[in-house]
């Protein structure tokens, strides 16, 4: 069924217009929030795949006012944006998202953008939260005192949980024919806890909020395709040992396969959207419904706070309709098309990144179930080309963040899809990548690849600099 029904069919262009998105309830006084992430220099615009029917594209230029718009504190004059918070990391998902893409790791020297989470875990401590992880009824457990990740903004009259300092320590590697390259190894530090020192056993991870492009073909990728190229104990001796992510997904009240996220910790393009909401803006949605949010019991003033949750929104902040559009938006991205693709350096690009094994855990294609706008109609084949078998796998101790998720170790990430990266990568200016956004181009990224990408990393250290230029070349033609 179409996402837009009932009052917002009706209702939703009329509130934007009336500056719904921009109006004096989004001007309210608020805590300064100058740690924004900005967006990536030269962003590719947002735009609909060409598949989209008319009653689609209607439901994604809806969806995309949503997930722009800024949402404000409870009360407010209407029920259909407000609550906000209490305690919060962004006011709109276009704060971590600019543009859908990703944002940057720094707002200035030293302190974490909005685009910059801070995940919190503790290990279990008693057999039923044992059990509990065991069975992928969790797929972590929150820190006691700040929940599963740290807060840095709160609405007036409640205490910000704290902020995230990032400093960076630069190291040299040397490559083949004489060329160097420059990584940075970042630490991290929170300063101004506002509730107490963290459990001394907390794990924490930082997330640089990714590229939303291409998240709706992956949902329809087969399991069966995806768990082909599993080989948790390398039988094939080739060195590569992806394996699934196994997690609870609270859109289908069931064990899923996880396929988004950094570390393949959502299963499902409706979980990973509402666990955002309710998270980084402090949303209740269906799938959760808290009106504080991320708030702990810890912290009662935040819990005690004003929320927005409407019987007329099915008793939460963003009901059923808002997600069902803001989910249409996400999932109706065209993934920019290819570039130069015939060109001879990036053919001969592409050759090398098969040679020196990248596509083992980069797979060009994956098949879908059902024929999608990023299939291949030309020739005939219901494939997409995302370059990711999305799948885990050891990663190496320089990338680890020793937080397990689910099914995944502290070694272990999912296979980033490379489709999309060239728009950003080749316009020059800034860019971040990998999960934390340490490296600040393609080749720092495939510098620090270890682990199972050891093999690969290294030949691509022995390139000679033409060939190595022509490996980015290609990538940044994806």
């Amino acid at each position: 069924m179409r996402a837009c029904r009932t009052w917002l069919c009706t209702g939703a262009l009329a509130l934007i217009l009336a500056g719904w998105l921009g109006g004096a309830e989004a001007g309210r006084s608020l805590p300064a929030e100058a740690h924004g992430s900005g967006p990536p220099a030269r962003a590719a615009p947002s735009r609909p795949s060409a598949g989209l029917t008319p009653a689609e594209r209607l439901d994604f230029q809806l969806g995309k006012a949503l997930f722009e718009r800024s949402w404000v504190a409870a009360p407010a004059s209407t029920d259909s944006g407000d609550g906000l918070g209490p305690l919060y990391n962004a006011r709109a998902c276009s704060g971590c998202h600019p543009r859908t893409g990703r944002g940057l790791p720094l707002a200035k020297e030293g302190q974490a953008s909005a685009a910059l989470v801070l995940h919190l875990s503790v290990p279990p401590r008693t057999g039923l939260e044992s059990v509990e992880l065991e069975q992928h009824r969790q797929r972590f457990l929150p820190e006691p005192s700040y929940g599963t990740q740290l807060q840095p903004l709160a609405l007036p009259g409640q205490v910000a949980e704290g902020w995230v300092e990032v400093r960076y320590r630069e190291t040299e590697v040397r490559l083949a024919e004489g060329e160097t390259a420059m990584l940075r190894r970042p630490s991290y530090g929170i300063r101004d806890l506002g509730y107490g020192p963290l459990d001394p056993e907390t794990l924490t991870s930082p997330r640089l909020a990714p590229r939303l492009v291409g998240l709706g073909p992956l949902d329809a990728v087969p399991e069966a395709a995806i768990l082909a190229h599993s080989d948790p104990g390398d039988s094939d001796g080739d060195g590569i040992s992806g394996r699934p992510n196994r997690v609870w997904d609270p859109a289908r009240g069931r064990v899923g396969l996880g396929r988004y996220g950094w570390k393949a910790g959502e299963a499902s393009v409706e979980a990973q959207i509402q666990s955002a909401f309710a998270r980084d803006l402090g949303i209740a949605t269906p799938l959760y419904t808290e009106g504080a949010g991320d708030c702990t019991g810890r912290q009662p003033l935040c819990r005690a706070a004003p929320h927005g949750n409407s019987r007329r929104h099915a008793g939460v902040e963003a009901g059923p309709e808002v997600m069902a559009l803001v989910t249409a938006y996400v999932r109706g991205l065209a993934v920019p098309p290819r570039r130069d693709a015939a060109a001879p350096a990036v053919l001969e690009g592409e050759g090398i990144f098969h040679r020196v094994g990248c596509a083992a855990c980069h797979r060009p294609e994956l098949p879908v179930a059902d024929a999608l706008p990023g299939a291949d109609a030309a020739r005939g084949e219901q494939v997409i080309r995302p370059y990711t078998d999305l799948l885990l796998h050891d990663m190496g101790e320089g990338l680890a963040d020793g937080r397990p998720e689910g099914d995944a170790n502290g070694r272990e990430w999912r296979t980033a899809p490379l489709w999309g990266i060239g728009p950003v990568a080749s316009v020059g200016g800034q860019a971040a990548w990998l999960h934390d956004g340490r490296a600040r181009s393609l080749l720092e990224a495939i510098l620090w690849h270890d682990g199972e990408a050891r093999a690969s990393r290294d030949a691509v250290v022995a390139l000679p600099t033409s060939s190595r230029a022509k490996l980015v070349r290609f990538l940044e033609s994806i």
